[in-house]
């Protein structure tokens, strides 16, 4: 990692930046929000720069645990009423415009592929097709929300389309992972996630595009039930 060029990292952690800030805006400003992604941020920050993640040998695998409670908090917005509330109040114009950041975490993912951090499977040169939800995201935008030449019928498939690129990638990063069931890059592991920026990917960035995801799909859900009523 110390070879890596300094402009991947910085690329990476003003991606991480602009997620949180886009989340940020969907929730309506909310400092609360801000504050606990930023608290999140500075813990896995600090692990990442630790050697705790580096140790894969374990089972579960140690950046599993770091990743489980972002899915846990998930589960609860969904799960509780004051969570789905929550969710109902965020802005849909900026949970769609989310998904632009998925261009530079690509683009991340190609240089460390070129850098031997992750296998070329995880790219967009291999069966990663997720750059194709950014590159839409500002389109499905203009189109839905600028010229309404969209329903919501298409915007509620496109989000269900991206989200199966996101669970695509998701799980062929896991299965590149040294891991004690890894499957693919065996040549070339994923390890960059095990490193600070790049570790904010799975426990930041990916957790708040799933989230982008699935709220938008309920509003838009919600909004087409209420109108058939």
């Amino acid at each position: 990692m110390e070879t890596l060029p300094s402009l991947i990292g910085i690329t990476f952690v003003f991606t991480t930046i602009l997620s949180v800030i886009l989340f940020f805006r969907a929730a309506r400003n909310s400092k609360i929000v801000l504050i606990i992604l930023l608290a999140w941020m500075a813990l896995q920050g600090l692990v990442g720069q630790t050697e705790y993640l580096k140790q894969t040998d374990t089972m579960p695998p140690r950046l599993a645990l770091m990743v489980l409670p972002t899915i846990l908090t998930i589960i609860a917005l969904f799960a509780l009423p004051g969570g789905r509330r929550f969710i109902d109040t965020l802005d849909l114009k900026m949970l769609t415009l989310l998904h632009m950041v998925r261009i530079p975490v690509e683009l991340v993912l190609f240089w460390l592929f070129l850098h031997q951090l992750v296998p070329q499977i995880m790219t967009f040169e291999g069966r990663n097709l997720d750059i194709i939800s950014g590159l839409t995201a500002p389109i499905v935008y203009y189109f839905f929300f600028i010229k309404k030449q969209m329903n919501s019928n298409f915007l509620i498939l496109w989000n269900i389309i991206c989200l199966g690129l996101l669970f695509n990638i998701v799980g062929i990063a896991i299965l590149s992972a040294p891991f004690p069931f890894q499957q693919f890059g065996l040549e070339q592991p994923n390890v960059a996630v095990l490193y600070f920026p790049f570790n904010w990917l799975p426990t930041v960035v990916v957790p708040l595009v799933l989230l982008s995801h699935l709220a938008s799909i309920r509003q838009l859900i919600n909004a087409a039930l209420a109108i058939d009523k």
